[in-house]
């Protein structure tokens, strides 16, 4: 199973579009700062299923989770955007409340620095800004094969 995660696109819908039109992916995960986004997007791939959190600039959505564990292919994923976790100061707490959720991944955004590492048995992975920034469009890969996960980012032009 193929999955696309996003972050921080901030009203800007072009660039997930092209990476789901390259990527064909089974579904998207974004991390917040969405903006409505996530519908434009869901009106361009209404098959694709997509699920998402709220972040620091999407307001005070009560229709929204801040954090959710999702189970996938047999993987169980903490998403957040990360700002109630206080990334940007370190992620210590994120990878905390992941390993308290028993979570084999843990996702998050709001930094706009694209992360992928593997930690003691959890994949940690921040997407960066699909939006676009000093690094540019970035987005991140999983794949979900049986026990095995891989996990990479991708930069979009």
């Amino acid at each position: 199973m193929k999955l696309l995660v996003f972050s921080d696109s901030h009203g800007d819908v072009r660039h997930m579009a092209r990476a789901v039109e390259q990527n064909r992916p089974d579904m998207v995960l974004h991390l917040g700062d969405i903006n409505g986004d996530l519908q434009a997007l869901r009106r361009k791939f209404p098959e694709l299923p997509m699920e998402w959190v709220y972040g620091n600039c999407d307001g005070r959505r009560t229709d929204l989770p801040e954090e959710r564990v999702l189970e996938v292919a047999g993987q169980k994923i903490l998403m957040m955007h990360g700002h109630s976790r206080r990334v940007k100061m370190g992620i210590g707490a994120a990878v905390w409340a992941a390993r308290e959720a028993g979570a084999d991944i843990l996702l998050f955004g709001h930094t706009h620095e694209p992360v992928c590492e593997y930690e003691a048995g959890l994949w940690i992975l921040n997407p960066g800004t699909i939006r676009g920034g000093w690094s540019g469009a970035t987005y991140g890969v999983l794949s979900l094969e049986g026990e095995e996960i891989g996990c990479c980012l991708m930069k979009e032009e």
